[in-house]
Order: C-alpha cells, then structure tokens, then sequence
C-alpha cells in the first residue's frame, strides 16, 4: 500500500507531501532540508547518527545530503506522515538575519508540541495552494525554521566528518553522475584499492558507491525536471537507460512518480 495524498511544491523552494505507506524506502539523500510529522503509525530510520525510531506525534528531520531510510516498525503496518522539504537557502536566510552561519539539523526524531504546530500550519498552507497570502505564508516559515534553529540545530555546521577518499569519490559522482563510471576509476582518484572504497562507502554512508551514483543521477532527474525537462530527456540526461528506469528509481527514492512531480509545479 502506498498512497500520496498531497503533493505540490513552490517557486520559492518550498515542497509538501503528505503519504501513506507500508513501503520500505531504501538508503537515498535529499537535496533539501526534510521536516515531518508522523501522523500515525511509527517509522524506523537509519542515518548517520543511527537508528531512529519516530512515534506518531513525533517530528522528524534530515538535512540535505543525509544518508537515510525508512520502513514501517511493524512490517507490513503502514504509517502516515507528512512532509516539508526546503531548499537550504530558505534556511540559510533564517539564519543569517539571526547572525548565524552554517545550519546542521541534529534531531532525527524528537517530540516537539509548538515544532509539530509551526510544520501543520506550513505545510497546511502551501497544501491549499493559496498564494495570496504570502505574508502569512512566510510568517509560517520563518515560524518553523526558527524553531529549527533554536532548538534542534547546532547553528554552526563541524567539520566534515567523512573520510578524505570517501569525500573525493562522493564529490565525483556528484560532479558527474551521468558520466560512466568505474570502480576502479574512483578508487584511483580517491588514492585507496577498489576493496577500501567499497569498506569507506559501507563504514561511512551505509551504501555502495553504485548506490549513491544512482541517487545522484535520480536528484539530477529531479532537478531537470524540476526545470521543464521532458521526462524522457530528464531520464537520458541524468544517465539513465530509459524513462522507466528513471520512474521506478524516482518512485524509490521520493515517494513519487515523475509525472505526478512535474504535475505539481
């Protein structure tokens, strides 16, 4: 089962999903900082910091390139959530009117009562579509992603905690995800055997680097897209063998199809 009940996204950065699913999504990354609700039912998660179990009620959070997944807690029980994906420069703008720099999300589930709030009301308003009031709608925003700041962020991004050949290879397909590729090739440019980047990739980001390549090539899609690219052209500009390869990955990775993401813009 699995179901999207609301999907729309704005000119300024701003997307809106609400979903209900039983589905395992499999290890991926957003380009965007992601905040949610689980409105019912419970969600297991792994990222970085490790597991993360989310209760209906919780918010949930993930920052932009953040490995993680979800499944239901109880296989074959669906659950219901609810999703707002900002383009990191709304947050950053938060941000620097606070005289804050860099901003790191370090709560992947937490209850927060006026957070969860704040999100219902954003998420309620760019849902209904009304662009007439856009003073209410960035006070909703600025509402949210200040709540963010004060309590669930360190304000100030740390050093980056990825290996060096790791960093390099990533920095590779994200270059260039719809370039061939090789193994070898990346362990080459990363300075480590075949074997060590495999072990880096596992160790450091829970995927295979043709993992991370094919989600790297599914954000490209997203973002040609995103830009007026027919499907069709999205799919073979981003690397992939045709639209249908591109449709079950998109699926996989953001919940939806790419005729249903280009219907919302």
């Amino acid at each position: 089962m699995h179901r999207v009940t609301h999907y729309r996204r704005t000119d300024e950065g701003i997307e809106a999903i609400s979903l209900e699913s039983d589905r395992t999504f499999p290890r991926h990354a957003h380009d965007d900082f992601g905040v949610g609700v689980i409105v019912s039912g419970a969600h297991r998660s792994w990222s970085g910091r490790g597991q993360v179990d989310a209760l209906t009620g919780d918010a949930i959070m993930v920052n932009p390139g953040e490995i993680h997944d979800g499944m239901p807690i109880e296989t074959g029980t669906g659950r219901r959530w609810q999703m707002l994906y900002l383009a990191p420069v709304l947050v950053a703008g938060v941000a620097a009117e606070e005289g804050l720099g860099g901003v790191e999300l370090v709560h992947p589930a937490v209850r927060d009562a006026r957070l969860a709030a704040a999100f219902g009301r954003l998420h309620a308003r760019i849902v209904a579509g009304n662009d007439t009031l856009p003073l209410a709608r960035d006070e909703a925003l600025v509402t949210l992603v200040a709540g963010l700041l004060a309590r669930h962020s360190n304000r100030a991004l740390p050093p980056a905690g990825v290996a060096p050949a790791i960093r390099v290879a990533r920095e590779r397909l994200d270059a260039a995800p719809a370039a061939p590729v090789s193994l070898a090739e990346l362990a080459g440019l990363s300075g480590v055997s075949r074997f060590q980047l495999l072990r880096g990739f596992a160790r450091e980001l829970g995927i295979t680097p043709h993992a991370y390549l094919m989600q790297s090539r599914t954000r490209l899609a997203r973002a040609l897209l995103a830009n007026g690219r027919p499907i069709a052209d999205a799919a073979a500009e981003a690397g992939f063998a045709d639209q249908s390869h591109l449709t079950r990955a998109f699926a996989r990775q953001f919940g939806i199809t790419p005729g249903r993401f280009t219907q919302a813009g």
